[in-house]
């Protein structure tokens, strides 16, 4: 079986979106890529994540071609596509329906500094422009906003984070549903104060070298 491995992170991960508070029902998707065979391992379409089986997983090429997998792929492929193509830096996407991050879509608000562990991200999480799921242009509108960044909102929609492998890229989804409730309730009695953008590229470097889960 093709990519064994990330087969079975994927139904880990898949699980932890529900366990995390990251996503209801089958909401979300994830996605792991061989750089070298040029090959993705997607979650599939509308399957119970405590019912998913490693070889539920769909293996897909660049170009929209089932390599492996009698499962449907997610809807959202075009959505993970889009970043192994166009980002040397990318080789696992999460894409997730948590509350904060989706109240802050819903709004079409950018997260701003109001917490230094938002650096995993990058200065700031803009939110892409509205399109309709499973399009080529929800990818074409989330990879643009999301330029010089590792997480973007996807209007009136969810999350999107992107990293060099799968643990990287859930944390960073974990951290900034974390920053998004925060900034809500902050914003709920006052102000926020933002921190300089100068600051966070500080902290951005300050993360290369912290703790077990290691930006790139």
């Amino acid at each position: 079986m093709l990519m064994q491995e990330e087969r079975e992170a994927i139904v880990e991960y898949s699980v932890k979106l529900i366990e995390h508070g990251l996503t209801k029902g089958t909401g979300g998707n994830i996605s792991i890529f061989n750089r070298r065979e040029k090959i993705m391992a997607i979650s599939p379409s509308g399957l119970d994540y405590y019912k998913t089986k490693p070889e539920d997983i769909v293996i897909q090429d660049l170009k929209g071609n089932k390599i492996e997998g009698n499962r449907k792929p997610s809807s959202e492929y075009h959505l993970h596509r889009i970043f192994y193509e166009k980002r040397e830096d990318c080789n696992s996407v999460v894409h997730a329906h948590s509350m904060f991050s989706g109240v802050m879509a819903c709004l079409h608000w950018t997260l701003p500094a109001s917490h230094y562990m938002i650096a995993l991200a990058g200065k700031d999480v803009r939110c892409a422009e509205y399109a309709t799921f499973g399009t080529q242009q929800l990818a074409e509108n989330a990879f643009e906003a999301m330029k010089d960044r590792n997480a973007v909102f996807l209007a009136n929609h969810g999350l999107l984070t992107v990293s060099k492998d799968l643990p990287n890229a859930f944390n960073t989804a974990e951290e900034i549903e974390f920053c998004a409730e925060m900034y809500y309730r902050a914003r709920c009695v006052g102000e926020p104060f933002i921190l300089s953008d100068e600051e966070m590229v500080l902290i951005g470097e300050k993360f290369k070298n912290y703790g077990q889960v290691k930006l790139r």
